[in-house]
Formats: structure tokens, sequence, C-alpha cells
């Protein structure tokens, strides 16, 4: 008798432990269904990189589409990127739809809802025309402060002779906003930052202070002389984090863990580097995403093909993986989500119940993963230790990404991307890649 009980006594423990570390996953009840698949495009390509829940309880989408027909309302005549947004109702009617541009390459890849009940959209591009006003080289960053009919308030390029992109825009709580982005730091000479000082080689990390009106504040960059890719922001009580990933290992990173890293940097409020932090190991590294906790730390999300020193395993391939850091770049946890293949993270949220949202893209069919064929659209919940809580797979026979997702009020989920495909859960292709737009029903 005492035999038994210590048999399932151990089990227990197993089960509670493995639970907590990530190995066990039993797939939840509360796994939402799919309440639709719909995709917006023109014959040539489109994509949605980022969605945020409105305050009229809607949502809106931005990302950018090449096409002049089709789905996209605009009055451009040449074939070429435009920045692309488009505003939905509670009950999922398109409301509006803008472009904004010139006549080259402009891409948005994050917006927010900004304190006036109006938008902020930040990406790069190449135009000097159009709705764009100057072009200093290659890719500019450029940030468009819209109302809340989507009428241009303002914008701003902001770049040098090479390419300089943006990734991510945040409204600070000076009601100014700070952008993250990457800087060709040969191509400017040094020019980047707030005083000229030693030139690095190649692309840095580079944060960017605006005001309320869109001017510059300061700019400073960061990195050393390999490649340096800043992709998310935000703010702290005393400062900015700056996250993405470096293959450095010189001048501003100082612990490279081998190939690329998570590198994040803190700064204060005027742009002075307080610390920086790699994390990952030996393998390719790339952290895309930060949100902050409810306990006052961050989780970063990204991927990872290492299997040692900060990761403690690989299922094959590569991982999602998800890091939380204390103020101070204290590692507290980490966890692996994905399978034998491919599966990378690219956004993550807190949802109203204090958990997360992570999106991605999955090439895995094992670990509870259903793969449709090549590349599927990755949607995953955590909970604020990292367990798994659900994921979800969606996709066709063809390339199908995920770049971000949001809960919405009712607590429906909204996540977007771009699709090739015309098949298994997605119905219709309008032409190559076409705005991915999913929502999932608890």
């Amino acid at each position: 008798m005492l035999k038994k009980a210590v048999s399932i006594l151990l089990i227990l423990i197993f089960y509670c432990c493995s639970k907590d570390i990530g190995i066990y996953f039993s797939p939840s009840s509360n796994t939402p269904e799919i309440s639709f698949v719909k995709t917006f495009g023109g014959t040539v390509n489109e994509s949605g990189r980022s969605v945020i829940s409105t305050l009229d309880n809607g949502y809106l989408v931005a990302g950018y589409t090449q096409s002049i027909d089709g789905d996209i309302t605009t009055t451009k005549k040449t074939v070429q990127n435009d920045f692309w947004v488009l505003k939905f109702d509670a009950d999922d009617n398109l409301q509006w739809q803008k472009t904004y541009g010139g006549s080259k390459d402009d891409k948005a890849f994050q917006i927010i809802q900004t304190n006036d009940a109006g938008f902020a959209v930040v990406g790069h591009g190449k135009s000097n025309d159009g709705d764009v006003q100057t072009n200093e080289g290659f890719d500019d960053v450029w940030v468009l402060k819209l109302n809340s009919d989507g009428t241009i308030a303002w914008e701003k390029t902001i770049g040098f002779s090479g390419a300089d992109q943006g990734f991510s825009i945040i409204q600070t709580s000076d009601t100014g906003f700070f952008v993250g982005g990457i800087l060709d730091v040969t191509a400017s000479g040094g020019l980047g930052n707030s005083k000229l000082t030693k030139k690095h080689a190649g692309g840095d990390y580079w944060g960017i202070k605006l005001n309320a009106s869109g001017d510059i504040e300061w700019r400073n960059y960061f990195g050393g002389t390999n490649t340096d890719i800043c992709y998310d922001v935000t703010e702290t009580a005393d400062g900015y984090l700056l996250v993405g990933t470096s293959d450095s290992n010189d001048v501003d990173v100082k612990n490279n863990q081998g190939s690329y890293d998570f590198w994040v940097v803190k700064t204060d409020k005027s742009g002075q580097m307080l610390w920086e932090k790699s994390y990952g190991g030996t393998e390719i590294d790339e952290a895309r995403a930060i949100a902050k906790t409810n306990d006052g730390n961050f989780i970063i999300v990204g991927e990872t093909r290492s299997s040692d020193k900060d990761v403690s395993k690989n299922n094959g391939g590569a991982d999602v993986w998800a890091i939380k850091i204390n103020t101070e770049g204290k590692l507290l946890w980490q966890k692996n989500y994905g399978g034998a293949s491919f599966d990378v993270g690219r956004s993550i949220s807190k949802t109203l119940d204090g958990n997360f949202l992570i999106s991605g893209s999955s090439r895995s069919s094992d670990n509870n993963l259903e793969n449709k064929g090549q590349n599927d659209a990755f949607i995953i919940k955590i909970s604020s230790n990292g367990n798994l809580l659900w994921q979800k797979t969606v996709g066709g026979t063809e390339i199908d990404f995920c770049y971000d997702a949001v809960a919405l009020a009712n607590g429906t989920i909204i996540a977007v991307g771009e699709s090739s495909s015309s098949n298994q859960d997605i119905t219709t292709n309008k032409g190559f890649s076409d705005l991915l737009i999913i929502k999932l029903k608890p």
C-alpha cells in the first residue's frame, strides 16, 4: 500500500514539474475555433503586419500593398508598395481603408492607437513624393500620425543616405513617441546619434524620440561591427528597452552567446545606454517582440535554433522561444514552443486575463501541431509563467505567415499576416500573397 502511494506521489510530482518547464502538454478544451479566415488583396502582393483593438470595439490592420486593383482603393498608378490601413467595426465590417506613400516602395510595420483617439504608423520607404515630403537616401524611417478617420495629421521621414528602417513605435508617457529600427551607420557617417560618436560598421539598433508633433528630440544608435536589428521597443519607468537580434561581439555588445542572439538595450529617458544583455545559445536566436507583465517585468519572444547556454532544449529546426527578464535584465525563465521543424515567433500581446498571445508561423506536424503544408499561421496562448495554454495553426498548402494577434474586449482574437494559399483553411487567393485576417472565437 505504501509502495502504491509513493508511486502515485512520484507521478503527480513529475506531472506538475514537467508542466512548469513546458515538457507536458495536453490540448486545452479552451482552444478557440476559427470564426472566419479572410483575404484582402489584388493581383500582386499584400501583407498584414500589425493589428490593434480600437476604442469603438473594432480593430485596425496595417501593412502594405503592391496592387492597384482588386480590394485596394488607391489613387496610385504604379505597382509599388504603399502603407495600407484597414479599419473594421465590432461586427467585422470594413469601415474604411487607405493607402499612403509615394511612387516608390513604402512599407508599414506597426500601428498604435494614440491618446487623442487617432493612430500612429511606422515603417520605411523610398519615396519623396505623394504623401512623403522628403527622402534622404535609399530607405528612410517614415512615421505617420493619423486622425481617427485615417486622414494624415502629420508625417515625418528620418534617415540618411543608406537603408534606415523603422519597425516599432510606442506613444510615450509624455505624449510623444519612441521609434525603434535600424540605422545604416556606415552610410550615415555616424550622424544617427545626438552627438557624433565613434562610427560602427553596418547596421545598428536605432532609437528615435519624437515629441507629440513628430519633431526629433533625440536619436541614438547602439551595436557593434556586425548586424544589429531592433524590432520592438517599450517604455520603462526610467527609460526604454530596445529588443531585437545581434551577431556583434564588440563596441556596445559585450557578451555575445554565439551567432545571432536576443539582444536587449536599456536606455535612460535621454537615450543614454544603461545596460545591454545578450540571451541565447551558439546557434541563431532572434528576438522580435516584447510585452510588459503585470508584475513589472517583461516577456520577449522570437525564435531559437540553439539548445545550449541560455536555451535548455530544442524541439528541432527552430522553435518559438520566449524569455522573461526583470527590469535589470536578469533572465527569470525561458520556454520553447513548437515541433520538429521550423517554428518562429513574431509578436506578443497581453490578453485581458493577464496571459499572452504569441503569433508566428509553423512548419511542424508533431507536438500536437497540425501542418496544412509549408508554413502555416501559428497562434499560441501562454500563461504569465510561460506555460502553454493552447496552440492553433491556420493555413493551406502554400506559404502562410502570421505577424500579429490581439484579443478584443469580447474575447475573440484577430490575427493578421499574409497568405499564398487558396485551399484548406484559406479558401480564396486574389493573386500572389494576400493580406490575411483570422478571427478565432473561444
